[in-house]
């Protein structure tokens, strides 16, 4: 193997980091968020309502300032972008340790999701930027598996430290030590790596223009209308199948709970070889099948290990959909607006919401014995992303034929 070959086989540096980065962020806001609603009831005593729009608009100002953060790294740089948010990301979890009144609260909350959705989009176009292209499925692979680690270790000690039932700061100090201790080596890295940034065109684009650009890319708009119904699809692990199993089964949510963990872990290696065979959109197509047919064995079995081997396909198709998406972004954006276009990416987060609260209203009208007919809607609402997937497919391929066509002519 060539020297050229073997610099090519690794993966930088900063890629590294990022995914370090990535398991610490992760290990700290897995520590405390899950916990936050309990926390919120128990300790401060905030009544069930007010603590669900708490805890909800996080994730709507999430969405919304998700474009903001990617934009602004095409403009500014992804370092002072990562930085920024990172630090003021941790003074917010300082913020909720000694916060006592439900106005500072909707304040923390919004601040978390904001920092939060600007950090994201940045982190994942720097890491695209210092990844070839034939490297990039590896490297969310490594992320992915980072956020899965974290999300399995953040919460065991959470419970150790008694986030959610206890007046102990602990956990949310720590929480904020984290990110503090990861806004310094982001700051190290920035003195020790100069990474040069594809910022030679996006100095001069602005803002509204970038929005005209990317909303008006097919083949993204296609995908981020798919991704609706995708991420929708996924935000049922958390609400409509804890609401549904969890209220007389909770020994049985929580197995499924962990099975989703294990069956990244186990999966999700393997699983890399093979979407590297076929094209992004049809693996994206694959996986919102999968996701649908998992969501449907929730509500058609009873019987304990039918419900593992539902989760199975369900985590199958999340793996697809999530670490595709991501190569997908890397590869369809033009290297000047690949942070926005990352940032873009976070709208299709609205389907959470709005997908969440379809879950909830279909269970309080046909009741929770009505599981078979409930889920079987729930997946025809998954099987609504192929359409727009496959639609984006085509795209490519005509854009790929029109290229081949123009270099024969040439």
């Amino acid at each position: 193997m060539s020297r050229e070959t073997t610099k090519k086989a690794r993966l930088h540096p900063v890629a590294w980091i990022l995914i370090f980065g990535t398991f610490l962020s992760r290990t700290g806001f897995f520590m405390v968020i899950p916990f936050l609603g309990i926390y919120l009831g128990k300790e401060k005593g905030i009544d069930p309502a007010t603590t669900g729009a708490i805890l909800g608009i996080s994730f709507l100002v999430g969405t919304l300032s998700s474009f903001i953060g990617g934009a602004l790294s095409d403009r500014v740089g992804r370092y002072p972008v990562m930085v920024l948010s990172m630090t003021l990301w941790c003074l917010v979890f300082v913020g909720f340790a000694f916060a006592e009144s439900i106005p500072v609260f909707f304040v923390l909350s919004a601040l978390n999701g904001f920092f939060r959705n600007v950090f994201e989009p940045a982190a994942r176009a720097l890491l695209t930027d210092v990844t070839p292209q034939e490297r990039r499925s590896d490297v969310f692979n490594a992320r992915y598996f980072a956020i899965n680690i974290g999300g399995a270790v953040g919460p065991l000690i959470g419970l150790k430290l008694g986030v959610g039932s206890s007046s102990s700061l602990l956990p949310f100090l720590l929480c904020a030590g984290i990110f503090a201790v990861y806004a310094l080596v982001l700051i190290c890295t920035v003195l020790r790596f100069k990474i040069k940034h594809p910022q030679a065109q996006s100095g001069s684009v602005k803002i509204r223009q970038m929005v005209q650009i990317v909303f008006t890319d097919k083949v993204f708009l296609y995908f981020l209308l798919g991704n609706l119904f995708v991420v929708g699809a996924y935000s049922h692990l958390d609400t409509t199948l804890s609401q549904y199993i969890g209220h007389d089964r909770v020994d049985t949510y929580s197995l499924l709970f962990i099975v989703n963990s294990l069956s990244v872990l186990v999966f999700q290696y393997p699983l890399a070889r093979f979407m590297k065979r076929i094209p992004s959109m049809q693996a994206l197509k694959l996986g919102c099948l999968l996701f649908g047919l998992g969501l449907f064995g929730f509500g058609l079995f009873h019987h304990v290990v039918l419900l593992v081997l539902s989760m199975v396909v369900f985590t199958i198709g999340e793996i697809l959909c999530f670490v595709i998406g991501d190569v997908l972004i890397g590869e369809i954006a033009p290297e000047h607006l690949r942070g926005a276009y990352y940032g873009a990416s976070g709208f299709a987060f609205l389907g959470q919401s709005l997908m969440s609260w379809v879950g909830g209203l279909m269970l309080q009208t046909f009741g929770f014995g009505q599981g078979p007919l409930i889920f079987a809607v729930l997946m025809l609402l998954s099987f609504a992303a192929f359409p727009f997937y496959h639609r984006g497919q085509q795209r490519i391929r005509k854009q790929e034929a029109a290229k081949t066509g123009y270099s024969e002519s040439a």
